[in-house]
């Protein structure tokens, strides 16, 4: 369980900060999301895999955060801080120079990001960034695989359109 939890630290973390917006309410609801797991109060069933199970359950445990914060979801200002300091790697080493371009690449990216509606953000974000397939992510955001499949066409229209408001240059990366 300790290694199931540990493989998927980061990549939750990442997601309830979307919910939630700051470092410290996305650890304190990681580690009620764990809480949850390893006390039981929700059992594994199988019909998922454990990451889209682990999944529900932190949006449930955001939902009800929220609720009482009335908060927003994905504010990227911190994501991009975080990002900038280095303190958010994908484990990959590469040049310094390709290196800031991609980092300028995943401003921009974040930057359009943050001026689509929640649902569009959320969606992109299971599909994209955490790879889930249209089931899973229909199981962690609580709709259908069809309403997946319609919330990514037009979060990725939606993402187009803002990426080109901005002048992104696709040829450049």
């Amino acid at each position: 369980m300790r290694i199931l939890l540990e493989r998927h630290r980061e990549s939750l973390l990442l997601f309830l900060l979307g919910y939630v917006g700051n470092e410290e309410d996305a650890e304190e609801l990681m580690m009620d999301t764990y809480a949850v797991v390893v006390s039981g109060t929700s059992t594994f069933s199988g019909r998922s895999s454990f990451k889209t199970w682990l999944f529900g359950i932190a949006r449930n445990q955001a939902k009800m955060f929220l609720r009482k914060k009335k908060g927003f979801f994905f504010s990227m200002e911190e994501m991009l801080e975080k990002s900038q300091e280095g303190q958010i790697s994908d484990g990959h080493h590469e040049t310094p120079e390709l290196e800031i371009l991609r980092q300028e690449q995943n401003n921009e990216l974040y930057q359009a990001l943050e001026t689509l509606p929640a649902s569009y953000r959320q969606v992109l974000y299971l599909i994209y960034f955490e790879e889930m397939d249209a089931d899973e992510a229909a199981h962690v955001m609580g709709k259908t695989k069809k309403q997946i499949y319609n919330l990514t066409e037009r979060g990725r229209k939606a993402l187009k359109e803002a990426l080109e408001r901005m002048d992104f240059d696709y040829a450049k990366y």
